[in-house]
């Protein structure tokens, strides 16, 4: 393979992953926005396409494999490449995430809103996940740690909404069906839980790209 055919199908490669995260970032948004909206149907069309993210996935990271094994990278290709390959396993979880989202969303058609400012939360891990997207399209290594940094901040959202949600059940009305309580209650944990997971994938996408960029493995845990 040629120097030059070679770097085509790196800058293809990450173009390909940009792509990939747009995708995924959009179907967060969507569940986000249909959350906000409580409409199920959403939620089921969200779900629906996790099949697609899964095939782009296998398919970029063959790419990847075939650029490392067809020629011998120098070290700044192989940042790329290596950390590409990594980025697209956190896309890929994040997707699955979304899935799980879509699933809870169209659970909770009949719950009443919670007092939780989930919305809040999941515009929060969106900002994140589109910020360490940004940095790995422009190789911006303080957009990388900007990304790390707000990371604390949804974490602490999502922990006093976790606890805020256990107090609720607590303080339930003692007529309350205790089993529908207690299924409710579980899908809104699971929903901070998992929007909390998209601000630690984020936070890996910034720290792989940070790598890629400047040799710098500090954010990376």
């Amino acid at each position: 393979m040629s120097r030059d055919t070679f770097e085509a199908r790196l800058d293809a490669l990450q173009a390909d992953v940009c792509e990939m995260g747009r995708d995924v970032t959009d179907r967060l948004d969507r569940v986000v926005v249909a959350y906000e909206q409580r409409d199920p149907a959403a939620g089921r069309a969200v779900a629906a396409t996790d099949d697609e993210i899964n095939e782009r996935y296998l398919a970029l990271e063959s790419e990847c494999i075939d650029l490392l094994a067809l020629r011998q990278p120098v070290a700044s290709d192989l940042r790329l490449v290596v950390a590409s390959f990594k980025i697209l396993t956190d896309l890929e979880r994040v997707g699955d995430l979304a899935t799980n989202l879509g699933g809870y969303v169209d659970a909770m058609a009949g719950d009443a809103v919670p007092s939780v400012p989930i919305t809040d939360i999941g515009e929060m891990a969106l900002a994140q996940l589109e910020g360490a997207l940004d940095a790995y399209e422009s190789g911006d290594p303080e957009r990388c740690r900007d990304v790390a940094a707000a990371d604390t901040d949804l974490d602490q959202r999502c922990g006093a909404a976790a606890d805020d949600l256990v107090r609720s059940l607590v303080n339930r009305p003692p007529d309350d069906d205790v089993a529908a309580t207690l299924a409710d209650t579980k899908r809104y944990l699971l929903t901070v839980r998992d929007l909390e997971r998209v601000g630690d994938h984020a936070v890996n996408i910034a720290a792989r790209t940070l790598y890629m960029v400047e040799n710098d493995a500090a954010l990376i845990y």
